[in-house]
Parts: C-alpha cells; structure tokens; sequence
C-alpha cells in the first residue's frame, strides 16, 4: 500500500485528490494538511509520497519541501501547481523534489503518477515540462556547456539517461537494458556526478535540453517499479 499526504490550502484540492487516490488500487491517503500544519502531520504519518502545493499563504511549499528532505528517510514529494511556468519550479526541483503536476490533472493519471513517485520515478505533467524545458529555468550555464558534460557520458550511461528521463526505475532501466539493478545504480551515480546535477529530475531536464529525447521526448513519460533513487 502506497502511503500519501497531500499539503493543500484548500479544502477542496484535498478532498479531491483524496476521493481520487482512495479509489485506486494500492493507494491510500493517509493524510492531508494545510502548510502550517504539514511537517508535522508527515513525521507522523510517514507516507511514501507528498503531493504538496507549491503556493501557500500561510506556510509555503518550498519551506515545507526543505523540512521534509532533513527527514531521515524523506518521501518522494511532487509539487502541486495550477502554473504551467511557475518559476518556484526550479527551486523545488533543486530543493529535492521529485517532479511537479499541475493541480489539472487528469484523474485517470493520478495514480499512475502517484505509483510512479512512490518507485523513485521522474513525474512531470506533460505541458508543464514542456513550458518549463522551452524556457530553460534553472540552466545557469549555457547550453553547450550542458552538452558538453553530456558528452562526457559513456554510451552506456546516455542509454541508462533517457531512461531516467522516461521516468524508469532502477530496477526496470536494469531490465530493460539486462543490467542488474545494482549496476544500474553505479551508473545513475555516475550520470549525475559528471553532469554536475543532484538528482534525477534535473539530470532528465539536461538530457531533453541536450537533445538525447527526441522531438517527442517528455519528461517523466513512464512509470518505476523500484523505491531505490539512486
């Protein structure tokens, strides 16, 4: 059982999303919370997945997120949004954050996300992944620059990337590609120590920017099996 808080301001994303959740198979809300109160009601709960507004008016989401990663074991959170450019993405995404939905979402995708974050996924609404790569937020060097690390990739390593950007697992990348999942963990260490990034989200990001996706490549497009984010 996949275990989920979600952290909104209004009462009515929170019952939404957690009419939605419970009625999907292996998920269960165990919680939900307003900013003031979330950090709280994580430690206590323990979930697996946070799905936490990025924008609050009494304690905001980036505030919370930094709370929640000095955790011992932290659970995957995806930033909730109704901005499809909200430029406190970035923040996120560099503050330990393991993707962003718009609160739009469809129902029918919602779990399929939420079981994806809970397997240490990359998960991106699709539109909103393309508003955040055509404006290169967060990219604070050229992109040629960004190429460049890529190319120091080995051919194994690019491979082992786009599947990181297709939001894959440790453990499905290594079937995929018949690597054991610990093989695959020493190249995803590899992939982000070269690409000077400090997660999977960015290092899916630097790949679309570096052209390794293709012209219909989105962030985030498939699903993990694996908790293991590394």
């Amino acid at each position: 059982m996949i275990r989920v808080v979600v952290v909104d301001d209004e009462a009515l994303v929170r019952s939404g999303f957690q009419l939605i959740l419970n009625a999907s198979d292996g998920i269960q809300v165990v919680a939900t919370a307003e900013g003031s109160h979330a950090a709280d009601v994580i430690r206590r709960e323990h979930p697996d997945v946070v799905l936490l507004d990025i924008r609050m008016p009494d304690v905001d989401g980036l505030t919370v997120l930094r709370e929640i990663q000095t955790l011992p074991e932290p659970p995957k959170v995806a930033m909730l949004t109704t901005f499809d450019t909200d430029e406190y993405i970035v923040t996120a995404l560099r503050s330990g954050a393991a993707g962003f939905l718009l609160k739009d979402t469809e129902p029918e995708q919602l779990a399929h996300l939420v079981r994806t974050l809970a397997a240490g996924g990359v998960v991106m609404s699709p539109k909103a992944s393309r508003a955040l790569l055509r404006g290169r937020p967060g990219a604070d060097t050229p992109q040629d620059a960004d190429v460049a690390r890529v190319n120091l990739l080995t051919d194994r390593e690019r491979d082992v990337l786009v599947l990181i950007a297709e939001g894959l697992s440790n453990a499905d990348i290594g079937t995929r590609i018949h690597l054991s999942a610990g093989t695959v963990k020493d190249h995803v260490s590899s992939i982000l120590t070269k690409l000077r990034v400090t997660g999977r989200v960015q290092a899916a990001l630097l790949a679309e920017r570096a052209g390794l996706l293709g012209d219909n490549g989105d962030v985030g497009a498939g699903a993990g099996t694996a908790r293991d984010n590394r």
